[in-house]
């Protein structure tokens, strides 16, 4: 019977599998091997990240920063009855202040920075339509506002190719962060954005290891892999 049911969803072009899939079962066994209390979800777009890993069984706290006042409607909502999830409508950089960000048809292609035509021509839904001036903040200026002393720290990057410029603006945090998620791009999709080869050796340098990558936008013209997620954590 299983099989029938399989071989229908099948012919239909749907495929079941068990949930969850191998890398998000992996993510949260390496979130549990390294003992996260927190996690700072920026880019959090409208929470899909974060429900997630509630759903995956993560016990501790969620962080949530986006930018985009339509996004983060939506993620006020989705956060409403969970007093472990705090959400800021705000955007996270190198300064505090303000800045305009891109806004996308697509909305998740959204971006600080200007997108590349290799991007747009892979996938048209992602262009720019609008544009919303934001605050914006320095992990750096707000760490110590969610984290209690002793807490280990996992920090989610999702932000279309500012999460080099990100991480400039956490310096004085990167020692106390115990593991970061951030999307890697393997060819130039937004302008002034480092590549993959790049970003491994700057995490490398500040003492990360690279224990995990999960899949991210490809092109559907090619098969050719844009961006991948790599999962690193400190050594010791």
């Amino acid at each position: 019977m299983r099989e029938i049911i399989k071989n229908f969803f099948k012919k239909n072009g749907i495929e079941i599998c068990r949930y969850p899939r191998k890398d998000l079962k992996r993510r949260l066994k390496l979130l549990e091997t390294f003992n996260i209390d927190v996690a700072f979800d920026i880019g959090a777009h409208t929470g899909q990240y974060a429900m997630e890993l509630f759903d995956l069984g993560f016990k501790g706290r969620i962080i949530s920063f986006e930018p985009l006042s339509i996004a983060y409607k939506a993620l006020s909502e989705a956060s409403a009855n969970n007093e472990k999830w705090t959400i800021k409508n705000i955007a996270v950089g190198n300064k505090d202040g303000e800045i305009e960000i891109n806004v996308s048809q697509n909305l998740f292609s959204s971006s600080i920075l200007a997108m590349l035509p290799e991007h747009l021509n892979n996938a048209p839904d992602s262009k720019y339509i609008d544009k919303e001036k934001v605050k914006i903040t320095k992990i750096d200026s707000i760490f110590s506002d969610y984290v209690n002393p002793g807490e280990k720290v996992f920090v989610k990057l999702d932000t279309q190719g500012y999460e080099k410029i990100i991480l400039d603006g956490a310096i004085n945090s990167l020692d106390k962060i115990a593991g970061i998620q951030l999307e890697m791009s393997l060819v130039s999709l937004y302008d002034h954005s480092i590549l993959f080869q790049e970003m491994i050796a700057y995490l490398q340098s500040k003492n990360f290891k690279l224990y995990s990558l999960e899949n991210g936008f490809a092109s559907m013209k090619t098969g050719q892999q844009f961006q991948v997620d790599g999962i690193f954590f400190k050594e010791n």
